[in-house]
Order: structure tokens, then sequence, then C-alpha cells
């Protein structure tokens, strides 16, 4: 299986370095530079076929998608982190708050969802999807950072040690 995944178009919370986790928010007008990355993208994404186009539930990753040109499905397992009382906040707070807990073994947090839970959540998407050959999705940072780590090392303790921008692709075989 290779799941292609893309993180969505910036929001206001994005340029304002605020965490967003199940907040609903839509993504900002786009930008010649988003529009060319788009188009960079889409050359991509055309060299194969997909057997399933999925996003979140939140309306970000669904905009995102359509701006792409594609009606994708929502698929609750590809939801972002809850950050609880952290939404809406810097990161910095939440690093302050935790320090190498959140940079180290991010497995022990419970913000507003357990980290372990989203890494639960990336095992049963892996589990429901894996007769799929292709699979496209419009997704967050902290989902496509802790599936990275999955992806390398088997657990999600190295999520927060890479970065995904917005608008970015990035595919894994698994």
């Amino acid at each position: 299986m290779e799941i292609t995944l893309i993180r969505h178009l910036p929001t206001e919370w994005n340029l304002q370095a605020k965490l967003q986790g199940k907040r609903d928010i839509p993504i900002l007008s786009i930008t010649e530079d988003d529009k060319n990355k788009i188009e960079t993208n889409l050359r991509l994404l055309e060299q194969k076929s997909y057997e399933f186009v999925l996003c979140s539930t939140l309306l970000r990753t669904q905009q995102t998608a359509q701006l792409y040109g594609y009606k994708a499905l929502p698929e609750p397992l590809l939801d972002e982190l809850d950050f609880g009382p952290f939404e809406g906040r810097s990161k910095e707070d939440l690093i302050m708050e935790y320090g190498s807990l959140w940079s180290e073994n991010p497995r022990e947090l419970v913000i507003g969802e357990s980290l372990l839970n989203l890494e639960k959540r990336i095992i049963s998407f892996l589990e429901k999807y894996k007769e799929a050959t292709n699979i496209l999705a419009f997704g967050h940072g902290s989902w496509i950072r802790a599936l990275s780590s999955y992806y390398q090392y088997g657990h999600i303790n190295q999520m927060n040690q890479v970065t995904f921008l917005n608008n970015e692709l990035v595919s894994f075989k698994f």
C-alpha cells in the first residue's frame, strides 16, 4: 500500500502559529505560491490512480481537496490530534508545559486526546485500508508527523522531530 498525504493549505491560525486541533477553521484565500505548489503536486498525483481519496472530517482538509480538484470522502481516523486546552495557543506554550516529554516521548501525553490514541487511530487506518494499493489523503500536521514516525520506527515517539509544511506532499509505502 502506498499512502500519499497532503497537509491542508494554511489557515489564519497557521499564520499565527496557533495549535488548531479539532477546531474547524477554514483555509485562507490561496496565494500565488499556493497555486504553484498545487500545480506541482498535481503533476505528481496525476502519475497514479487512487482507489481512495480521503480527507479528515475538518473543513480545512475538505477545502484543500476541493482546490486540488478532488471530491474526498471524510475519514474520521484522519482527524487532527485534539490539543484540548492548548487549542488556540502556541506550540511553545505546550512545549513549556511538557518539555522533553513532547519532543522525546509524546506517547505518554494526554492533552485533549492521548497521543497513544492518535497512534491507535493511525494503526486502525492502516488496517482498514490495508488491501488498497494507492490512497490519497488530505490531512493534518500532527497526524502526518505521527505516521512518519510510525513508518520509520514502529511508534510515534519521533513525530516531533520532523516537520511537514502546509500544502506539502509526502508518500509512504507500507
